[in-house]
């Protein structure tokens, strides 16, 4: 069980990640963002969700730098995204990324869409930045079962988080359970589905009982499945609003209930049928 923002989930190479961290999808590249990082910190977050396709890796780095919080005690993550994906291409990128947020290193790096017919050298590369110690933890984004089978019959190391589209209209129980199997973390993507379900009927109800908001039910939901959440939010009083998840317990039934809402539907786009972002 999670009990406060503060605990940590052991990856596969013992490297400990918050359970609870912020999405910085969307959010521009200024100073107004770098300051609703540092406000975040200071409320209790230690984990920033960011990506090279966010464009705004500067402000995440302006803020890890210019925050009191000990780097050390920060748990940064980026991704490369589509076009940058190849052997060197990925070397490259990650170089620029690391440049763009003015760190010596990441907490985790994702590779952003399984591409086809570049993931697996995409994949290698990274195995380098991991052993080369550039990065804590390596990983990768909306990945499928096949996807992941491609990797673990190809490569050396194994993925240690998977982050993927999970909300209450969309499960995937076959990813979560082969995650589980393989001893990879699962991570939230989109977690509130860019706020579609917060009116969910079925979740206002539980909701009500609990004296909380259903964005806090989803949340909280994501937790008690054992799977990080990082939602994303421009407000700072919805940020904090997130971080109030540890003070009430879903029963098993109303766990049931809220999986029972599962409609396989997606906000973002099929992995097996992404098409953006393959040029630069």
């Amino acid at each position: 069980m999670v009990n406060s923002i503060d605990d940590r989930v052991k990856l596969s190479n013992s490297t400990e990640m918050p359970w609870l961290g912020l999405g910085v999808f969307k959010l521009e590249d200024t100073p107004g963002t770098t300051d609703l990082i540092l406000n975040a910190i200071e409320i209790g977050y230690r984990s920033i969700d960011t990506a090279s396709a966010y464009n705004n890796e500067k402000s995440v780095g302006d803020a890890v730098n210019q925050s009191p919080v000990k780097r050390e005690e920060l748990f940064i993550t980026s991704k490369v995204w589509n076009a940058d994906q190849g052997y060197q291409e990925t070397l490259d990128a990650f170089e620029a990324t690391l440049e763009r947020l003015k760190l010596s290193y990441l907490d985790l790096y994702l590779v952003h869409w399984p591409v086809k017919g570049k993931y697996i050298e995409t994949w290698k590369a990274m195995e380098k930045l991991y052993s080369d110690k550039k990065v804590k933890a390596i990983g990768v984004c909306n990945f499928l079962p096949h996807h992941l089978d491609d990797i673990l019959g190809n490569c050396k190391v194994a993925p240690m988080v998977n982050q993927a589209e999970f909300h209450p209209y969309l499960l995937q129980n076959d990813l979560l359970e082969y995650c589980n199997k393989h001893n990879i973390q699962r991570e939230a993507s989109v977690p509130l589905m860019k706020g579609k379900i917060l009116t969910d009927p079925v979740v206002l109800k539980i909701a009500e009982k609990y004296n909380k908001s259903t964005a806090q039910i989803i949340l909280k939901w994501d937790l008690q499945h054992g799977v990080i959440t990082i939602p994303k939010s421009a407000n700072i009083s919805r940020i904090k609003a997130n971080t109030e998840l540890f003070d009430f317990v879903l029963t098993k039934e109303e766990m049931d209930i809220i999986n029972s809402l599962d409609r396989d539907e997606r906000v973002g786009p099929h992995p097996d049928k992404v098409d953006f972002g393959l040029t630069k």
